[in-house]
């Protein structure tokens, strides 16, 4: 199911068209995919209250200070500001819940035991779409569990995603699997500061091996370069690349990222054996604020990712040493979702005639009847027909419109 913007001249000139028109990234979501968005958002939510998370509503905006600072500072350029016409405060519009969600758990929730479990679901408006995913406003699902730095908590929420969506339908789920303290350890541990850490970050993030050994060759050894360019080549199968990564001499900061990986693999591979589990070593975008093992979902023939998350700080900054708990979690992307899961059988609607009694359309609403009521003097059959009806309501009980022998 794609979301369509709307585009003003398939209404023609005038009025209409200038009214339907929406700004780039932006899209009127309708019948039956509106309706499905909401069932399947539900779904997740529901599958995760199941695992004992609680459900939290944060707010569509907040002021500057608590929406974009610790975690929520990767998202500073993503946030639409305005000025709070009440307060004369700058405010953002989230585009980002994760945010919020730990700003809650290190604030109203600090008081409840560890660890916490919260979910949460709400529309999410960013200042530019990507190339995989050119939607800006879209709904975003997700879950965190706050208050623990143990691997079995990565493994606990990356299996209860997996089989939350694989409860809506989608198949052949595959979770790939990173740390972003891999190469940053390797990095600090080959001494590589200013400039130059920041040049090989961004080749490696761009899987450019022409550039990461261009670099590297200016500016490290042979040894330190071939080892770059065999994290940059330690992608696949988990299992695979992490025998690969086992024998690299990763350092002192890089091997524990390395061990916290292979952990966390093991331990999703045991609870959820069915699912593919694949490995990037240098994967880091989208993954800014994370502190440890990060992890995207993907489903096969589907543009961009069903959702992404990892371990990251609650209520702190970027680094393990700052102030905040340990927490991991993630969000799912409604928009790609509704790309994945079969869009299901509408229910069945009866027409029912003008003057019919008012118990009889609620008796076939307890019955699971969609009744959809006459209100002019047109032809029941045809009227039934026009507004999309399967069945009509006639003397001897519903029947479907073909048999109505009109």
């Amino acid at each position: 199911m794609e979301r369509r913007a709307v585009n003003a001249a398939s209404f023609g000139d005038g009025d209409l068209g200038e009214q339907a028109l929406l700004p780039p990234g932006l899209a009127d979501v309708l019948p039956p995919e509106a309706a499905a968005e909401a069932s399947a958002t539900e779904h997740l939510i529901n599958a995760f209250e199941q695992h004992g998370f609680e459900r939290i509503k944060p707010p569509l905006m907040e002021f500057e200070p608590s929406l974009l600072t610790g975690t929520g500072a990767a998202m500073v350029d993503q946030t639409f500001r305005l000025m709070d016409p009440a307060s004369q405060r700058m405010m953002g519009l989230r585009a980002d819940m994760t945010p919020q969600a730990a700003r809650i758990a290190t604030t109203r929730l600090a008081r409840r035991p560890r660890p916490l479990r919260v979910a949460y679901a709400g529309e999410v408006l960013r200042v530019r779409g990507s190339q995989l995913r050119p939607e800006r406003q879209f709904v975003q699902v997700g879950a965190e569990l706050i208050g623990a730095d143990e691997e079995e908590a990565d493994a606990e929420v990356i299996a209860m995603a997996v089989e939350a969506l694989s409860g809506l339908g989608i198949a052949d789920i595959s979770v790939d699997l990173g740390n972003p303290r891999l190469v940053s350890g390797v990095l600090n541990d080959l001494g590589v500061t200013g400039a130059a850490a920041i040049d090989l970050r961004d080749s490696l993030d761009r899987k450019d091996a022409a550039a990461t050994k261009a670099i590297a060759t200016g500016t490290l050894g042979a040894d330190a370069t071939a080892l770059l360019l065999a994290l940059l080549n330690a992608v696949g199968p988990a299992d695979e690349c992490l025998e690969r990564l086992n024998q690299l001499p990763l350092g002192a900061a890089g091997s524990p990222a390395r061990e916290a990986l292979g952990h966390v693999v093991e331990r999703v591979a045991s609870a959820i054996p069915d699912t593919v589990l694949t490995l990037d070593a240098v994967e880091n975008r989208g993954f800014e604020y994370h502190t440890g093992v990060t992890f995207t979902f993907f489903a096969p023939n589907v543009r961009g990712e069903l959702g992404s998350g990892g371990r990251y700080r609650a209520g702190g900054g970027e680094t393990d040493d700052a102030d905040g708990e340990a927490a991991t979690g993630f969000s799912l992307f409604m928009d790609t979702i509704l790309r994945a899961i079969p869009l299901g059988e509408r229910p069945s609607r009866v027409f029912v005639p003008r003057g019919t009694a008012r118990a009889a359309t609620q008796a076939l609403r307890h019955e699971g009847w969609v009744t959809v009521m006459g209100l002019n003097g047109a032809a029941d059959t045809a009227e039934a027909q026009r507004m999309n009806c399967t069945h009509i309501l006639t003397a001897t009980g519903v029947v479907p419109l073909g048999e109505t022998g009109e």
